[in-house]
């Protein structure tokens, strides 16, 4: 038993650990998934975060130790976000004809939810620094960070309402769009990557390549749109 111990303690620090667990749980969750039918309470991010969380905390595995073996997964985020271009170039006949009315929607959409997060935390009366990381809840945990940084916002916690926003908008999203009665995949996509960033672009490729292209699309558009809008909007906020 004492030799096991000794073995756990050597594993549970070692780089190997956090990769391995990080393949092992995703694997396992997106073969649920599957056999699922890829139901959206399904998803294999949230279970996977859940359950590498709950090992984390039942081995007592400090988080940096996890995450010196989780980088190398993590290094692979820039790669899925520029793979996320190929369907778009696949596309870009289509996309070049509605080129301004996507940039016009992207603008209200990205505007409506940085809007309505920011008047809900103001009539919660929060203060000024999470208003300020509540803003750019809807554009990609990065980014969100970096602005929320430049506004006078909490990065970390902005981090936190933009991972939020991504799994609520995965899960919620097919059954609202079946409420609403939006049948078209390019709308439901471009919606979810508006909303909700690369979790929801991640979920619309799973559903259909139209609905992964449209919100790949509105990923990029929120990013460059938050990036110089949300700037300027808090700066006429102070002003003001």
């Amino acid at each position: 038993m004492a030799e096991f111990v000794h073995l756990w303690v050597y594993l549970s620090s070692a780089p190997l650990f956090g990769l391995t667990a990080t393949i092992v749980t995703y694997v396992i969750a997106q073969a649920v998934y599957a056999r699922l039918d890829h139901a959206p309470w399904a998803n294999p991010v949230l279970w996977s975060v859940l359950a590498l969380g709950a090992i984390l905390v039942a081995t007592g595995t400090p988080y940096p130790s996890y995450f010196a073996g989780a980088q190398f997964v993590h290094v692979l985020l820039g790669p899925a976000v520029v793979a996320l271009g190929w369907p778009l170039w696949q596309r870009r006949h289509e996309l070049r004809t509605r080129g301004v009315a996507l940039v016009i929607a992207a603008t209200i959409g990205g505007l409506a939810a940085a809007g309505s997060a920011v008047a809900l935390g103001w009539m919660l009366k929060l203060p000024a620094d999470m208003l300020a990381s509540l803003a750019p809840k809807s554009t990609t945990t990065p980014v969100a960070m970096g602005i929320a940084e430049r506004i006078g916002g909490i990065p970390a916690l902005s981090a936190v309402f933009a991972v939020l926003t991504g799994m609520i908008g995965a899960l919620s999203g097919k059954y609202l769009f079946d409420l609403l009665g939006i049948t078209d995949l390019s709308v439901r996509g471009f919606a979810l990557g508006t909303a909700s960033h690369g979790i929801g672009a991640a979920r619309a490729i799973q559903v259909h390549p139209d609905a992964g292209a449209y919100a790949g699309i509105a990923l990029g558009l929120q990013v460059l749109i938050a990036s110089v809008l949300l700037p300027l909007l808090a700066r006429l906020v102070r002003l003001l």
